[in-house]
């Protein structure tokens, strides 16, 4: 159990999630080594690409903490880690003017991105920070109306790979999108954990995640076949190089003891230790699949 003081720096660590920060470093690892892979790897557009999405990422966060618990579905029946709201450890007002403050900061390290994108960087980033507010605030927020694993795979997939290689290399190839699907499967995953030990307490509290509207099986080999299909995928690099077809497959044994543990707990707070594990998969598929690009 965490001893954290009141708006204390531990406080909003904390609230960043650093366990999950995975879903927003290794799109632009593996976008990266596949620019390089092609000869086009320039490191500034690189390192904004990594600042913006960590920044973008850290905003949802925080956005989720503050209106999860404004609307109710952060109380003292939570599986999950402590959300630093509903702890006591930030005050709403403060972490709501903390998403205010990274998402300035993300836009300012993202209107950089604009010298080598041009002004479609402009709509991108609007894109980005509207969705990452709409997940969970607004009228109809996205993670309650079953499309949380769809602004996943977009956005931490997608979005994030496809953008970071046409900062570097101008252009929009198929394998590019291919990638981003690899990256996206494996970070849905990471959401399927947290809305698979939730399944229970979201019924209640009306948030219609998959996994609500389609029952625990879902989530179950909803998971699995993630894992498969983000490695079936790299055989689309067959012709680019073999070891980003063959390396990736090795993510599959950390992706099947995690799920294997998954099914085994079943319920209850002791899923929270997969997350960081998920997370951890997500990061050596990225790692693989790079290396595997770079070779």
């Amino acid at each position: 159990m965490h001893v954290v003081t009141k708006n204390s720096p531990k406080a909003w660590l904390l609230a960043t999630r650093p366990k999950t920060l995975a879903a927003g470093s290794v799109p632009v690892l593996v976008a990266s080594s596949l620019a390089a892979h092609f000869g086009h790897f320039k490191l500034v557009p690189a390192l904004l690409c990594l600042v913006f999405a960590l920044l973008a990422q850290i905003a949802s966060n925080f956005s989720n903490d503050y209106f999860d618990y404004k609307k109710g579905t952060d109380d003292e029946n939570r599986l999950g880690p402590a959300r630093a709201v509903a702890s006591g450890w930030i005050d709403p007002k403060n972490m709501l003017y903390g998403t205010l403050v990274v998402i300035a900061l993300a836009c300012a390290f993202g209107l950089g991105l604009i010298y080598f994108g041009g002004w479609l960087m402009i709509l991108v980033g609007a894109v980005c920070v509207v969705s990452l507010v709409a997940y969970t605030a607004g009228p109809w927020p996205l993670a309650y109306h079953g499309l949380g694993d769809v602004f996943v795979l977009i956005f931490f997939g997608f979005v994030a790979v496809v953008f970071t290689f046409y900062l570097q290399a101008q252009s929009f190839p198929v394998l590019a999108f291919v990638a981003g699907a690899v990256v996206g499967l494996g970070a849905v995953n990471i959401l399927f954990i947290n809305n698979f030990r939730d399944r229970e307490t979201d019924k209640k509290s009306n948030k219609r995640t998959t996994i609500v509207l389609f029952g625990k099986g879902f989530g179950k080999w909803g998971y699995f076949f993630n894992g498969i299909l983000a490695c079936l995928l790299c055989l689309f690099f067959i012709r680019e190089s073999i070891w980003a077809v063959l390396l990736p497959f090795l993510y599959l044994i950390p992706h099947i003891m995690t799920w294997k543990k998954m099914v085994s707990i079943d319920h209850g707070k002791e899923l929270n230790v997969l997350i960081g594990q998920t997370s951890r998969n997500l990061l050596i598929l990225g790692l693989l699949l790079s290396i595997g690009l770079l070779l």
